[in-house]
């Protein structure tokens, strides 16, 4: 901090001693001629002014007793005009028994103007400062604004900036006020290390903070900037993290920071106390309020007896029982936690203590910073308002839900006394931030191929608090829309309502022969249950259509260029040049039986009613190390539309930290699907699994397959997809320790196994006038001269492979690479060993 204030003063010295001659004339010349003469204020003689009224400067000289003018009145006088900021010079002086007051007007800004500045536009720079064109010309306030220009950049992190202001005179008493700005080098942060961590290393911790080291890609991002105020942030996340670990004693001593000139950057030391690590030795609960059964809250504790001791979840317990004990009619009741140390056994022994507080109602809530988000926005998150009982408890849950909003860059709500003892008005302090983005996305993977997106996204539309999303996406094969609307608060309820209409092309690649067009809307509900408890209610109605390549629509019975035929089959193809005969138009290609059923039966509607429901306990959405995710899908298709079935899936994943920073993650998956009526499924109803469900697979890689038409080709056809699936994946995530944090690598061994199994599509199909009058027309054949339904190999054959994995939390978003090896396999899976997925927004 010593060499910011350093830097700054610096940063304006020119500015300094550019004002300081006419400053010091100005008092020279005060000192000099103040008179002392006794008379009234109507006699003072005002000279110099032009704009100024002269009844105004004499406004100034408030008499004395007796209505006359004492030193005193004068002195006072002459101090007020100054401070006025309207006038360069002020002197006063005594002529022919009168007071005369003679004044130099500052002059009128013409023009301001802004030169030098790149990275921060003039618009930007122009709402910051108190100088403003047509505006009187004030030299503390440019100084002070060339000062305000400085911190700008300070926060932006670029402390070698220099603002120099410079006056050039114009007719009139006008001046125009340029600030000249060299903005200097970006200054960042070239090293963060962690004193007296014991427990956690500095690799884990650089995890917890938001400041960043800078590297070559930190030009892509700002948290190598050096901000004091995001270092004082780190401070108490660092705390926060410790006490979550449960370090009831741990101190972040200091946050020491020193500018490196050779380096031309920062330095950041954390010093840390951990002291020792506590688990819970006991709960108990007590209570002076005479009606209320104490243990009746212990439902509502989130500590427990052995547990590692957690002040986050000590906080959350003491909010819900005081929820609670609103809920229940005690509203001015509160909730203190008490925590004994046991330093022998390393235990603390929690006591919730309930009593009576002090009779205190909300008389106001007044909501300041908002320019564009409606006061409803801001009031709706509040469980209190005017009128009810004052609970802290609420009025922090309120806090917390203003953050999670993300329009704000900070908020805090204090409390000011009210009219009375026993009334406090509740101040929110926001400020607000952009809340829109336009990003161009791009992406590769293995099974999609080059994919890349446009996207108009607002968080706060009109700033009426609703989320609206616009997106375009075009592919090698995938294409499609999406437009997406979210009134997160219905009617006023906590309950948000979606609406999402979306079309999407999956076009035929060397997975699968044909193409899918699906149509769709779906509006939803969300419930919040609990804050790690969330329900969503959803409708369905797509239209989906099947079609497939004209190389395969053509009736020539020849494989398209996808298709990579055996030798046997090339000389098959030698001696026949006609084709297989006795195939017929259906089964051209490589196409399946249920593809052709598919085709011919033009566009399916699917109307369906399903919900999902997610328990999220983990401790960071994009970078987990802690926690448990579990999503519990159902759809019920049949509601109106052409197909009738229930659709189920779960799916979990559980982190660990274990040693070292490693992390450990098991992950379960399985999904049924089954039909009601006489309605028959269609494959593209089924799950379709590859690499989604055990790595060393390509998609749609597992599970039942198409086998009839290329028996004499030795190859397996399209992929049919199951009725059930289940998975099992068991992975350590490692960081490479040899490598810089902030280069964002780490590394994955693994092992998975799973099954896709129980195909129950349509396996036969009658059609008349086919080639050579079979009647049959089966869409493939098992062997020359023979006419059969479909043939598809259908086993619940456990599949296994193991493999590593890099991940790589690049400045072009996630990226990860998988290498893996099956181990045990059907005879017509396909494999795919690589796997490669990533894209961004920029």
């Amino acid at each position: 901090m010593k060499v910011g204030m350093r830097v700054l003063r610096g940063v304006v010295g020119a500015a300094l001693v550019f004002f300081a001659v006419p400053v010091a004339t100005t008092a020279v010349g005060v000192v000099m001629a103040s008179p002392a003469a006794a008379q009234s204020a109507s006699s003072i003689a005002v000279e110099g002014n032009r704009r100024v009224e002269a009844e105004t400067i004499r406004s100034y000289f408030k008499p004395g007793p007796g209505g006359r003018l004492d030193q005193g009145s004068i002195d006072d006088g002459l101090k007020a005009l100054i401070e006025t900021g309207l006038f360069q010079d002020v002197r006063i002086n005594q002529a022919g028994g009168r007071l005369v007051v003679s004044v130099v007007e500052n002059p009128v800004i013409g023009r301001l103007a802004f030169e030098g500045n790149k990275k921060i536009k003039d618009e930007q720079l122009s709402a910051e400062i108190q100088s403003k064109p047509r505006g009187t010309l004030s030299r503390p306030m440019v100084q002070g604004d060339a000062l305000r220009i400085a911190e700008i950049y300070r926060r932006s992190g670029r402390y070698d900036v220099r603002v120099d202001p410079q006056i050039i005179e114009q007719p009139n008493n006008r001046v125009d006020l340029v600030f000249v700005i060299t903005e200097g080098p970006k200054t960042g942060v070239k090293s963060i290390e962690f004193v007296g961590n014991k427990t956690y290393s500095s690799y884990r911790l650089k995890d917890v903070i938001k400041t960043r080291e800078s590297n070559l890609l930190s030009f892509l991002g700002s948290g190598d900037v050096y901000d004091p105020d995001r270092v004082e942030a780190d401070r108490d996340l660092i705390r926060r993290f410790y006490l979550k670990h449960g370090f009831a004693d741990v101190q972040v001593v200091a946050a020491l920071t020193e500018y490196d000139p050779e380096r031309k950057g920062f330095m950041v030391t954390f010093q840390i106390e951990e002291g020792q690590q506590y688990r819970v030795g006991s709960v108990t609960f007590d209570s002076t309020i005479p009606t209320l059964d104490a243990n009746s809250m212990r439902s509502y504790s989130r500590v427990n007896v052995g547990s590692l001791y957690n002040a986050e979840a000590l906080e959350k317990s003491v909010e819900e029982m005081q929820i609670e004990l609103s809920r229940r009619g005690y509203a001015f009741a509160t909730v203190r936690p008490r925590g004994d140390r046991n330093f022998d056994e390393h235990t603390v022994s929690i006591v919730f203590s309930i009593e009576e507080g002090p009779r205190v109602y909300i008389e106001r809530i007044n909501v300041v910073g908002n320019t564009r988000t409606r006061d409803y926005v801001i009031r709706r998150e509040f469980d209190i308002s005017e009128g009810d009982a004052y609970n802290r408890a609420l009025v922090d849950r309120a806090e917390r839900r203003l953050k999670n909003l993300d329009f704000f860059k900070s908020v805090k709500i204090t409390t000011e006394p009210g009219s009375s003892s026993d009334r406090v008005i509740l101040v929110v302090n926001l400020e607000e931030k952009s809340t829109g983005d336009f990003s161009v996305s791009g992406g590769y993977s293995t099974s999609d191929g080059a994919l890349g997106e446009v996207s108009v996204s607002e968080r706060n539309f009109l700033g009426r608090g609703i989320f609206a999303k616009a997106s375009v996406q075009y592919g090698q094969y995938a294409r499609g829309y999406s437009l997406s609307f979210v009134e997160p608060y219905l009617l006023d309820y906590r309950v948000a309502l979606g609406l999402d209409l979306y079309q999407r092309e999956q076009l035929a690649n060397r997975y699968i022969s044909y193409s899918t067009k699906t149509l769709g809307f779906s509006p939803r509900l969300g419930f919040a249950l609990r804050e790690d408890l969330s329900l969503q209610i959803r409708y369905s109605l797509y239209r989906q259509e099947i079609t497939l390549p004209s190389y395969l629509n053509n009736c020539n019975n020849i494989a398209g260029p996808n298709y990579n035929p055996t030798p046997q089959y090339m000389n098959f193809l030698a001696n026949n040049p006609n084709g297989y005969p006795g195939l017929g138009c259906f089964a051209d290609g490589e196409a399946s039986l249920p593809v052709r059923i598919g085709l011919a039966g033009g566009a399916y509607w699917t109307s369906s009613l399903g919900y999902t429901l997610t328990y999220n306990t983990l401790d960071n959405i994009k970078n987990p190390t802690d926690g448990l995710l579990v999503d519990l899908r159902q759809d019920f298709a049949g509601v109106g539309g052409d197909v009738k079935f229930i659709k189920t899936a779960f799916d979990a994943k559980y982190y660990t930290p274990l040693v070292a920073d490693l992390i450990g993650l098991i992950h379960l998956q399985a999904g049924n699907l089954s039909t009601y009526g006489d309605n028959q499924l269609r494959m593209l109803d089924h799950f379709q699994m590859g690499s989604n469900l055990v790595r060393g697979f390509a998609p749609n890689g597992i599970g039942p397959r198409d086998i009839g038409q290329y028996a004499i080709y030795g190859y397996g056809g399209d992929a049919l997809g199951g009725t059930n699936y289940w998975g099992a994946s068991v992975e350590l995530q490692m960081p490479f320790w040899f490598l810089p944090k902030e280069v964002g690598l780490k590394g994955a061994v693994y092992a998975d196994a799973g099954s896709l199994f129980d195909y129950k599509g349509p396996t036969s199909w009658s059609v008349t006038g086919e080639v050579n009058g079979s009647g049959c027309s089966p869409a493939t054949q098992t062997s020359l001269g023979s006419c059969a339904g479909l043939n598809y190999d259908d086993t619940n054959l456990v599949r296994t492979s193991v493999g590593v994995g890099l991940i790589w939390a690049s400045p072009f978003g996630p990226l990860r690479f998988d290498y893996a090896i099956p181990i045990t396999k059907g005879k017509y899976d396909r494999v795919q060993e690589f796997k490669f997925g990533g894209g961004t927004s920029f």
